[in-house]
């Protein structure tokens, strides 16, 4: 049997871009229910940030279309993948919080807040978080009054994450609606959506929906992007389904065979991704997208104000949003890691006044291009 060809950091770096549209925006005709379904969710502890990362993938993106989806429970938020927020559509939650949900409970246990709670009493903390958050949504201060009056020796902040880390809750609206998010609160899945979950999924349909929005990948990739473990038996299931390869240190690489594998010498756009894109964090070996030795970094924030830029595809830069106080302009101050030349200043000056179109539309537009260490 043949090897496998082998793949450069570069043609991954160009795979990747493709599948998360990074490379092409997608054509009007795409809806976001379908954009946020092939990229398996969107991360979204920053209430607002898909709509930086959906706006950065689709052609003449509608922030309202987001908030349509979130209003009419067609979308939710909810921890998933690696035990954080993400933006799923409802029938997607519905077959993927089973299958992610040990990886959430892992989490948990191996957290300070496990620690604090008497193992025998967490059946009846669960049950009564349960029932106080489908009677309405509450925040998680209320839950935590609620639940120390019942269990009046436990941590109250224990109490709470117990309950959003082992119940399926999720942070109903007007959390996350664009120009009327609202405080986070919890309620359940199940009883935001009226539906079931499907407990019969396989977990080889996430492999396959994973290889389609950051193939080619090794396990390991997979394993860091959903923080699940054990994952060998289903890629090996799926081997005769599969393309594989290798990367330039010999790991073996999995792949969906019809999935775009664009020439490494294809241009990439400047590009403007939101806090903790999925773009940076899918993969356990990132340098197909950031370069060796450089962090990704995670600020706190609403969404919408802040992030990072792709520069020839690669993490190159930072961005954030400032608003004349008393004024009516909006600057987005873009600082590269390294000097860039004329024409990339200028696309990304375009690239910026076109995002400040969605971020800041009532202001006049200004983008401020920093040297490195200036």
């Amino acid at each position: 049997m043949p090897e496998p060809p082998v793949l450069g950091q570069r043609t991954l770096n160009r795979a990747l871009l493709a599948r998360q549209w990074l490379l092409d925006r997608q054509p009007r005709g795409t809806s976001t229910a379908d954009a946020i379904e092939h990229l398996v969710g969107l991360q979204a502890q920053a209430p607002l940030s898909p709509y930086v990362g959906l706006w950065s993938r689709l052609d003449a993106f509608d922030p309202g279309d987001l908030a349509t989806l979130l209003l009419e429970r067609r979308a939710v938020r909810t921890w998933v993948m690696r035990a954080t927020i993400h933006l799923l559509t409802a029938d997607d939650v519905l077959w993927m919080w089973p299958l992610t949900h040990p990886a959430v409970a892992g989490a948990w246990r191996s957290s300070q807040f496990a620690r604090g709670l008497d193992p025998v009493q967490l059946e009846e903390i669960l049950e009564l978080g349960r029932t106080l958050v489908e009677e309405r949504p509450r925040t998680r201060a209320e839950l935590a009054l609620l639940l120390a009056e019942r269990f009046p020796g436990a941590p109250p902040d224990s109490l709470v994450y117990s309950v959003s880390y082992n119940v399926p809750v999720l942070q109903p609206t007007p959390r996350g609606v664009w120009d009327s998010t609202g405080p986070a609160s919890l309620t359940t899945i199940d009883a935001w959506l009226g539906r079931p979950f499907d407990e019969q999924a396989p977990i080889d349909d996430l492999v396959l929906r994973y290889l389609a929005a950051f193939g080619p990948a090794t396990v390991a990739d997979m394993q860091a992007w959903s923080r699940l473990t054990g994952l060998r038996p289903a890629f090996e299931r799926l081997r005769g389904r599969l393309t594989t390869y290798r990367d330039e240190r010999g790991r073996e690489l999995f792949d969906l065979p019809d999935a775009p594998l664009p020439d490494p010498d294809t241009p990439a756009p400047v590009r403007f991704l939101p806090e903790y894109d999925n773009a940076l964090l899918g993969h356990a070996d990132r340098t197909r997208i950031i370069p060796k030795g450089r962090r990704i970094p995670l600020p706190p924030g609403d969404g919408a104000r802040l992030g990072t830029i792709l520069l020839d595809g690669m993490l190159a830069g930072e961005w954030h949003l400032e608003r004349e106080r008393d004024g009516a302009r909006a600057t987005i101050v873009v600082e590269p890691y390294e000097r860039v030349d004329a024409g990339t200043r200028r696309a990304i000056e375009a690239e910026g006044l076109e995002l400040l179109g969605l971020i800041a539309p009532d202001r006049e537009p200004a983008i401020d291009v920093r040297e490195p260490n200036g």
